[in-house]
């Protein structure tokens, strides 16, 4: 059976080694965008703190929060991707912003 597969998906070694080769070469470009794109998340913290602090808000926004979520459940259906995993991922980002929000706080208070 796996031989049956096999052949239906590539017609030479040398082709599937080379579709192999580009998407590991397409990831390691996508994971680095990735990073930029986090830091750049992360980044943001620091005008987003500043403004709460001058309206008087607090580091934690549930409704903020809860429109994230929402937006990555919506997205996560749309485009079949595992919910729960992309909720992780998004609580991830979630607490590195609060984080650094509180860290530029504490900073603050020196």
């Amino acid at each position: 059976m796996k031989e049956e597969i096999k052949s239906h998906l590539f017609n030479s070694e040398e082709e599937a080694l080379n579709v192999l080769k580009s998407s590991r070469e397409r990831i390691d470009k996508l994971d680095n965008d990735f990073i930029n794109i986090i830091y750049e998340r992360t980044s943001l913290a620091d005008s987003i703190v500043k403004a709460k602090t001058y309206l008087d808000m607090d580091v934690y926004d549930a409704n903020r929060e809860n429109h994230v979520f929402q937006k990555a459940e919506n997205l996560a259906k749309k485009k079949n991707i595992d919910q729960d995993k992309l909720n992780q991922i998004m609580k991830l980002l979630v607490d590195l912003s609060k984080d650094r929000q509180k860290r530029i706080l504490d900073d603050l208070d020196y």
